[in-house]
């Protein structure tokens, strides 16, 4: 089963051998689908269309907190308790940062 793993607030302590090392983990266990960091959020856009039909396009938005979406990595495993240990693997969940398990939906 295919899960996404949200990466929120990541410490700046985490090192890029930190994240090398993830990635590689995942890999050489063949369960790494995709995986990408995003943009920093000032470049980010929201796009919202209004009762009307007209498409609201604005800057933003602006997470008021530390816990801003930083990423993501995409993964397939057997179950919800895999997805969760490679989850709480990941530098994203260490020194204050929080991962998100979210499972895909597999239409037929």
């Amino acid at each position: 089963m295919k899960y996404m793993l949200l990466i929120h607030g990541a410490s700046e302590k985490c090192t890029v051998d930190d994240w090398m090392d993830y990635g590689k983990a995942l890999t050489d266990a063949g369960v790494w689908v995709a995986s990408a960091p995003l943009a920093d959020q000032s470049l980010t856009t929201s796009v919202q269309v209004t009762d009307g039909g007209e498409t609201v396009v604005t800057d933003g938005p602006f997470a008021e907190a530390r816990e801003v979406l930083g990423g993501y990595y995409l993964i397939d495993v057997p179950d919800l308790d895999a997805a969760t240990d490679w989850a709480a693997r990941c530098p994203g969940a260490r020194f204050g940062g929080r991962m998100v398990v979210r499972p895909l939906v597999d239409f037929p």
